[in-house]
């Protein structure tokens, strides 16, 4: 069997249950998507034949897995069904916001997907500097909402202005996961699952919601 990659507090050795909190808090992740196919029901049908609107929903599913299954047994491809689906989702979302929110011709688009690609992927391999990818994720949740609610005064700003500051709890908390971890034996790293899964499903309730399908 592989070497369980050890990288948070709760985890003291190898074993499936070895991170029981960490495991169990992404059930929030199916949780969030539950409620999100309960929402799609309710929508007119342009929405519920989506299929960007249904990959979100789907991603947000399989995010949940994908970590459950990291934290479970903690193995580099398990590690890869984690980080993958995230990636994925902030792509997609990415792109979705800048051509049905902000409006932005497909070009326009491209180069934005491409930024946050570059920062997150290419930097680190080409260049060995190293870019935190929720922090990309935290800056583009804040440029877009905050273009979309004092550029455009678009009711979407605001929620995914509330979004970002979830997602900047979520993510001071994760990152709190270590230094923590003597005072907090198990770790903040659950909170970061509890939060993103509020985070997940408000940033697609509000594509559901104000990103029609133009194309």
């Amino acid at each position: 069997m592989d070497r369980a990659i050890d990288i948070y507090c709760e985890r003291l050795g190898p074993g499936l249950w070895a991170e029981p909190l960490n495991a169990v808090s992404n059930l929030a992740f199916i949780a969030a998507g539950v409620l999100l196919v309960d929402a799609l029901r309710r929508c007119e049908p342009a929405v519920r034949r989506d299929p960007s609107i249904l990959a979100l929903v789907a991603l947000v599913f399989v995010i949940g897995v994908g970590s459950g299954l990291f934290h479970t047994f903690a193995v580099v491809w398990a590690m890869l069904a984690d980080v993958v689906p995230i990636a994925l989702f902030i792509l997609l979302y990415m792109y979705l916001a800048l051509r049905r929110l902000v409006a932005l011709p497909l070009w326009g688009c491209a180069v934005g997907v491409a930024v946050v690609l570059f920062l997150t992927v290419v930097m680190p391999l080409a260049f060995g500097f190293s870019v935190s990818t929720y922090g990309v994720a935290l800056a583009a949740m804040l440029g877009v909402g905050g273009f979309l609610h004092f550029g455009r005064r678009h009711p979407a700003g605001p929620r995914i202005l509330t979004a970002a500051g979830i997602f900047a709890v979520s993510l001071a908390l994760r990152t709190a996961d270590e230094p923590l971890c003597a005072a907090l034996p198990v770790g903040t790293h659950y909170f970061w699952h509890l939060f993103n899964a509020v985070v997940l499903y408000s940033l697609t309730r509000t594509m559901m919601t104000f990103g029609r399908w133009n194309a």
